[in-house]
């Protein structure tokens, strides 16, 4: 009878931290909130795994986003400004002001969800990436994302 390899098992067992962040906004614009993810990374105390993030919210996104430039993201709200502009009268929806049914669209065009790898502890980001919180309305905003950690 051979005996058992218990660093086989415990290797494989699902581990799993989570954390909710709050962001405060100011109104539309795009939050970089990388730190606080890489503190609630750091906090897991996970060597390998992923980090996924899902904002609690129909009118805000995340995105993974060039950090060097903030050029890029001015851009990115220009392009979308046109997909789904404010006030449009097609939009039926309005009952929290012209930029209800827009924030909706931009939501869903950005996502409201990211997985990213952590590497050695850390969040596998690329030298130029950061990550976002895309908030859509023109007023401020309390934002809640959920960050789970899990190997």
């Amino acid at each position: 009878m051979r005996a058992r390899d218990d660093s086989f098992l415990l290797y494989n067992v699902v581990m799993s931290y989570q954390q909710i962040i709050e962001i405060q906004t100011s109104g539309r614009a795009t939050y970089n909130i990388t730190q606080q993810i890489e503190d609630v990374v750091g906090a897991a105390s996970l060597d390998t795994g992923l980090c996924h993030l899902f904002v609690q919210h129909t009118s805000a996104s995340l995105m993974i986003c060039e950090n060097a430039d903030p050029s890029v993201r001015s851009d990115i709200e220009t392009f979308l400004s046109t997909l789904a502009p404010d006030g449009d009268p097609v939009y039926r929806h309005d009952d929290e002001g012209p930029d209800d049914m827009p924030a909706h669209i931009r939501s869903i065009l950005t996502n409201m969800d990211l997985t990213v790898p952590v590497v050695q502890g850390r969040l596998g980001l690329g030298t130029w990436q950061g990550i976002y919180l895309y908030e859509h309305r023109t007023h401020p905003h309390r934002r809640r994302v959920v960050v789970t950690v899990f190997r």
